[in-house]
């Protein structure tokens, strides 16, 4: 019995070749990066943060108007100063009138604007449109308007109310009333980007749940209570947050409108810090008060942002 050697062909095929390794990306590190952030940072840091920082200095200071006024720090000075100044209390109690009725009467007012501009109408792009003019005006070109239209002697107003038999109207001028009507002239002026803001709103509110909602025979009411209003619940969180702030925070209107009169009836907490700090040249006892209501701002608008989301988690 004979074997025979079966050998193979020799292969063709050559050995593979070693892949070639590509270069490992290197990351930035923290020095470049930083490097990359300063020409964004720089603004933040100058415009933002270190006006923020010398604001709060100077709370803590007796620094005064002048040009080379020594400064010293003085600890809590200034804050004692103010739980004694019945006229610092006095302007947040109106600050927070001004501010709650605002923010308030906007919301209702822009929720009923926003409706209607969500329904299909004939020229409803022209009404969008025409809901945004007080907002492309300036608070001070709206204030010297409205102005005019409170003047006693010339002013639609006054003239409406003589017309009728009830005599000259000086509504900027009386204590009962001035207040009440820079907060008509406050709804107007900022009603427009809240309308917006609940309209974006109202246009991503799923129709099916409408149609859900009146095939179970719910009416229009009943739809707008539960279904309309818990889908918008994020946006009314955000807008009126932002409008109390903003609110809060008002000055250029009220000054141009009322200067804080009469007797002090319109005398806002960002007005009565104004007054102190450049009529009066208390730059420490101003900025004490920035820093007392940024404390305070803050504390009302975290109760209320807890209880608005305790009530969406429900």
């Amino acid at each position: 019995m004979t074997s025979e050697l079966v050998t193979l062909p020799p292969s063709n095929t050559s050995p593979p070749k070693p892949r070639a390794r590509r270069p490992k990306s290197r990351g930035l590190g923290g020095r470049d990066a930083w490097l990359l952030l300063l020409p964004a940072l720089l603004p933040v840091i100058l415009f933002n943060l270190y006006p923020l920082a010398r604001g709060i200095y100077l709370g803590f200071t007796d620094a005064h108007a002048g040009l080379n006024q020594p400064t010293h720090f003085n600890g809590l000075d200034n804050y004692r100063e103010l739980l004694h100044n019945d006229l610092f209390w006095s302007s947040f109690r109106i600050g927070l009138v001004w501010a709650f009725g605002v923010t308030a009467l906007q919301f209702v007012s822009a929720l009923g604007l926003a409706l209607l501009l969500n329904e299909n109408l004939r020229l409803r792009w022209v009404a969008r449109t025409l809901s945004l003019v007080p907002w492309a005006m300036p608070p001070v070109v709206v204030a010297i308007v409205w102005r005019l239209v409170y003047d006693p002697n010339s002013g639609p107003v006054s003239g409406i109310s003589q017309a009728l038999g009830f005599g000259q109207l000086n509504l900027l001028g009386n204590f009962s009333t001035a207040l009440p009507a820079v907060i008509v002239v406050g709804i107007w002026i900022g009603m427009p980007q809240t309308t917006i803001t609940l309209l974006a709103g109202l246009q991503g509110v799923d129709g099916t749940l409408h149609e859900a909602a009146a095939v179970d025979g719910a009416g229009s009411w009943r739809r707008f209570i539960h279904v309309t209003l818990p889908e918008l619940r994020t946006v009314i969180i955000a807008i009126t947050s932002l409008n109390f702030i903003w609110n809060m925070n008002s000055f250029d209107l009220i000054y141009v409108l009322t200067n804080g009169g009469p007797g002090g009836k319109t005398m806002l907490p960002m007005l009565f810090a104004y007054n102190e700090g450049f009529r009066y040249g208390h730059f420490g006892i101003a900025a004490a008060m920035g820093n007392v209501l940024v404390v305070i701002i803050c504390g009302i608008l975290l109760v209320y942002l807890r209880s608005r989301l305790k009530g969406a988690d429900k």
